[in-house]
Formats: structure tokens, sequence, C-alpha cells
């Protein structure tokens, strides 16, 4: 899903996100929210109340790929911290352990 592109840096939203919003949404959410730039090669990572659903927002040269991703059953493991607005830095491998259902701290 994420293999073909160049990624400098994986942001996860802090606590949860209205998954509603599309890419303007969540494009105004990085810059206004986040204080960082959405037309830079990183990946923002957003979650649901129910923690079911991903939406990972990224930049492509010319346009935005706007990834999907629900489980069928169980719940990511989503950091729980939503007290603050400041996204959570996490390394690609952090995200492949998301995505796949891990926690994002392996022993």
């Amino acid at each position: 899903m994420l293999d073909d592109i160049f990624v400098d840096r994986v942001y996860l939203a802090r606590g949860r996100a209205d998954l509603r919003k599309s890419i303007d949404g969540l494009a105004i959410l990085v810059k206004e929210g986040f204080n960082l730039d959405p037309f830079s090669p990183n990946l923002f990572v957003f979650c649901n109340r129910g923690r079911d659903k991903l939406k990972i927002l990224y930049w492509d040269q010319n346009g935005f790929r706007l990834f999907y991703r629900r489980l069928e059953r169980g719940k990511f493991q989503w950091p729980s911290d939503s007290q603050s607005t400041t996204p959570i830095k996490i390394t690609q491998r952090q995200l492949r352990w998301l995505l796949d259902g891990l926690s994002l701290e392996q022993k």
C-alpha cells in the first residue's frame, strides 16, 4: 500500500479524528492544528473514535493521496494521549506494525 512512495517522516494525530473529513479538511488540520506543512514528503495518520479506521494523507508531487484502512475485527493500537495536539513522530516500521494491528512498541 505504501511501499512505492518516498517518505521523510510519519506523524500520528493524537487522540481521535473526524474521518468524515476528506483531503482538504485533513490538510487544513495538518497545517493549522499541527503547524506542519501538508505538502512535505511526510505521512499524516489519523484514527477514528472506534479505532477501527485510519486515513493517511500524503502529498505526491502534484496531488494528494489519501489511503483508507478499515479493520473487520479488532482495533488499532492507537496512542491514547488526547490532551496534546502535537502529533507523534514514528518510524515507517512502526507504521507497518500499527497497520498490522500490533503495538507501536515491540520488545
